[in-house]
């Protein structure tokens, strides 16, 4: 037996208590210094507790942490839960130093050498004009705790426009905590915010990997804003029909983009340049629980353990069942070797690099990954970054030797043999003869083809002059009435339009109402038709005197045919004389 394939992945670092608690959209990797080495970039959601004066339950210890090497570097509070964070280039200053940008709230906060930049805020949303009513009457001492419960209770109800945060918090409280919090709340503006819930970068007019990007923010309120990198001001706002949760950008924002979003309905939908709704809409199966984009297909992890692959214009491509729930996805991409694919964590403790709907390789880890990010750390090109479940932090690095092939694990282990018949005399007669007679065999084969071509040419020309619509495609026929009545002249034009055949053996049929009309001749036999001439027959026709005009119908016809080639209607005009 042959050995088994290695591995491709190297363990390079393992911290098992290192305490970080992230997601795949919370980690990056960048050159924060300008020195070639890449950091490792995280936002920490923190650890859940008790907090407030109301004894609610929260989330403490939100941190910004970079790892350079084995070594944690710096560690920044944040003052919200993040829900997302990239590395991106805002200017065009030497030295080539990206930006941070953490998404927490309402709120970007824009991070330069790891310190505090700039702020920006999401525009307020409209607000119900009645519950401003009532938090006035309540800021005046008007109404009490009781009665502004039940008035928003009621304006929940009724209402299609959502609550404040205000509000809806008051609503979650006890009656003996709502006295304090009313007095806590009541003098401060109300306003209603809504929250990010993704965000991603879009290059702003090149492709380069240095090049100025802009922030792609999706939000609760069902909106993608797009942010001007320098004055942070909103160059597109676009809207959907559910809250985006997931978002994966392509292209530039100058020339043409393509923003694909999986939403929280259980929909992807895909935006474009200068179109403020949805191009095009993909209805999934399940939940979406990661989306990578990797070339030209969009790669969905979906709640019912399945991987399914989709066009740009939503058409599914493939789907893999898995064998455990998806808990994390990230793109791996090799520039230097041509290699594009998507690393795809699982519930059981297994990491898989799929190629389209092929597993290349799997790697097994102490406990379920919840974040993973795939990029340049240090000075390595191909190394994957992975958070646990119970706050480890793994390193592994791609082997420099590793096959990155298709056909490593794309055909299943044959488990059969294959049930091969003994070799036969016959067989063994048939392989001397070919071996001996080979090139005149060739010859022979050949000859056949071609005389079988020949045949098939020859009957396809012969159908083609034979056929029913052989004489009817090259025949053109138009007419022309003459005189004010009751005596009128038609003349009929025939011409042959065919390129090189004769045509002859036609007549010309009139067919009327001997009531209305009698016409002499009513048969015209046509001469031989030359390919390119005109030929003019003329018939005299005579209106009895009825105040009436009806059709002649005219019919080509051809000697040993049962159906006319050629039919025509012409109009006969009222005669002036009745």
């Amino acid at each position: 037996m042959s050995d088994p394939e290695p591995s491709p992945w190297l363990e390079a670092h393992s911290d098992p208590v290192a305490g970080v608690n992230t997601l795949s959209s919370c980690m990056d990797l960048a050159d924060l210094s300008g020195d070639g080495e890449n950091c490792l970039v995280l936002a920490d959601l923190g650890t859940s507790g008790t907090t407030g004066t109301t004894g609610s339950t929260g989330t403490t210890g939100m941190k910004l942490k970079v790892y350079r090497g084995t070594s944690l570097v710096s560690e920044s509070s944040l003052l919200d839960l993040p829900s997302g964070l990239v590395a991106f280039f805002m200017d065009l200053n030497e030295p080539r130093v990206p930006a941070l940008a953490v998404a927490s709230g309402p709120c970007v906060y824009v991070y330069k050498n790891l310190r505090p930049y700039f702020k920006f805020t999401l525009p307020g949303l409209e607000l119900e004009p009645l519950e401003q009513e009532v938090w006035a009457q309540a800021r005046e001492g008007h109404i009490d705790p009781a009665s502004l419960r039940d008035v928003l209770e009621g304006i929940r109800s009724k209402s299609e426009r959502p609550l404040s945060s205000r509000s809806l918090r008051f609503l979650s409280l006890d009656p003996p905590d709502m006295d304090e919090f009313l007095s806590l709340h009541k003098d401060q503006p109300l306003r209603r915010q809504t929250v990010i819930t993704c965000m991603s970068t879009l290059k702003k007019s090149t492709a380069d990997e240095d090049g100025v990007s802009c922030l792609v923010i999706g939000t609760e309120s069902s909106e993608v804003y797009v942010l001007d990198p320098e004055a942070f001001i909103i160059l597109a706002k676009m809207s959907l029909p559910s809250a985006p949760v997931l978002m994966d950008v392509s292209g530039q924002f100058d020339v043409e983009f393509r923003i694909t979003v999986a939403s929280r309905n259980g929909h992807i939908y895909i935006l474009r340049r200068d179109c403020d709704k949805p191009k095009y809409c993909v209805e999934l199966s399940s939940q979406a629980v990661g989306l990578v984009r990797v070339g030209k297909t969009v790669v969905v992890g979906l709640s019912d353990q399945t991987l399914q692959g989709f066009t740009q214009k939503g058409k599914r491509l493939w789907r893999v069942p898995l064998p455990a729930p998806v808990t994390a996805m990230a793109p791996m991409r090799l520039p230097s070797r041509g290699f594009s694919g998507v690393l795809v964590a699982m519930a059981s403790g297994e990491l898989r690099l799929f190629q389209d709907q092929f597993t290349l390789s799997s790697l097994r880890t102490p406990e379920p990954v919840t974040a993973v990010t795939f990029g340049r750390y240090g000075r390595e090109e191909g190394t994957v970054v992975m958070a646990t479940r119970g706050g480890a932090l793994l390193v592994r690095i791609l082997r420099r030797t590793a096959s990155l092939r298709r056909e490593l694990n794309s055909l299943p282990p044959q488990s059969e043999r294959l049930n091969v018949p003994k070799k036969s005399q016959l067989f063994v007669d048939q392989t001397l003869r070919e071996r001996e007679a080979g090139p005149l065999m060739h010859r022979a084969f050949q000859r056949d083809l071609l005389r079988l071509r020949l045949h098939a040419a020859t009957a396809f020309s012969r159908a083609l002059e034979a056929g029913p619509g052989a004489e009817r495609e090259p025949l053109k026929l138009r007419a022309a009435v003459q005189g004010l009545g009751p005596n009128f002249s038609l003349t009929l034009f025939v011409i042959n339009a065919a390129a090189l055949r004769p045509i002859t053996g036609l007549a010309l049929s009139l067919l009327y109402d001997p009531a209305l009309y009698s016409v002499a001749p009513p048969l015209l036999r046509l001469p031989l038709l030359a390919p390119g001439l005109t030929y003019a027959l003329t018939a005299r026709v005579t209106c009895t005197g009825h105040a009436l005009c009806d059709n002649i119908k005219v019919c080509v016809l051809q000697e040993g045919r049962s159906s006319p080639l050629l039919t025509a209607n012409i109009n006969m005009p009222l005669p002036e004389a009745l």
